[in-house]
């Protein structure tokens, strides 16, 4: 098969990204009217056709153009402008209007900031709290480059679940996440298990980008050791032909299966499907054994 062809996705995978319904206009008209952006239109997620139209979304703050050129993400690569000082107030106000309890808050990597983002993420757990006072914030962080000054940043803020995705395989990483380390995203994970001992951790990893199943397992063991509770599983899937290319599909039955493997090597919950994202359905699977 030529290398421009894309692979063909099997005939029971199906993916519906329309966002409609009563629900879903009005958190796009939130989004926009408080001058937001959300990973699931950024970064083309599968899924967000159904979390709009359930009424919700995942926020992504610090614009939407990202310092890193990772070869499985949509988001735009380049020089991103300054920080919005009043990002998280709209960000916190529109959470309000759209009635969320738990809330997902990623971003782009910005490594052109001096604290990489770090305050950010402060400034915007700090305003979800105010605004919600029982609001549950889930936050998925770059790595920082591993600086510990930034994780205790975004922790002194108190967040709820700390996640950070190693999104693949060890031999992949290089190739996959550009300037990312496999071992330093396990260094950001047990770090922050160390800081806060009862802080959930998760991460989440694709499939499909060409890693063997014996790499899997070894990446199980490797997330178990870093002391991980919540895993996700989900089928890579090519935003564009310049992207990284799928290298296979899993089947529904082998997501199963690497579910177990991955709780038999020791991380508590795991959510795996070919449609499993990080943030997807993450409030409920927050509680998840």
């Amino acid at each position: 098969m030529p290398a421009s062809e894309p692979l063909r996705k099997p005939p029971w995978f199906k993916i519906n990204r329309l966002a409609v319904g009563e629900k879903a206009s009005s958190v796009l008209n939130t989004i926009a009217e408080n001058g937001l952006h959300t990973v699931c239109t950024s970064a083309a997620c599968p899924n967000k056709g159904a979390c709009f139209a359930e009424g919700t979304a995942t926020f992504m703050i610090l614009g939407d153009v990202c310092t890193r050129a990772c070869r499985f993400c949509n988001i735009e690569t380049g020089r991103p402008g300054g920080e919005d000082l009043q990002e998280a107030d709209r960000l916190a106000d529109a959470a309000a209007r759209m009635g969320l309890r738990f809330v997902v808050v990623t971003s782009v990597c910005r490594d052109d900031l001096a604290d990489e983002g770090a305050a950010a993420f402060a400034r915007t757990i700090t305003a979800l709290r105010r605004k919600i006072p029982q609001v549950r914030v889930e936050v998925l962080t770059p790595d920082f480059s591993g600086r510990e000054d930034c994780l205790r940043t975004v922790l002194s803020a108190g967040p709820h679940v700390f996640n950070h995705n190693l999104e693949t395989v060890e031999r992949l990483t290089l190739r996959i996440r550009t300037k990312a380390r496999y071992n330093r995203s396990l260094s950001v994970l047990e770090t922050v298990r160390e800081m806060e001992p009862d802080l959930p951790t998760k991460s989440g990893l694709m499939v499909g980008l060409g890693e063997t199943r014996e790499e899997m397992r070894a990446t199980f063991a490797d997330l178990a050791g870093a002391g991980i509770q919540r895993l996700t599983i989900g089928q890579y899937l090519q935003p564009t032909r310049h992207h990284h290319p799928v290298a296979r599909y899993y089947e529904p039955e082998e997501f199963v299966e690497m579910r177990e493997e991955a709780k038999a090597a020791g991380i508590p919950a795991v959510l795996s499907g070919p449609l499993v994202r990080s943030s997807y359905h993450a409030g409920e699977f927050v509680t998840a054994e």
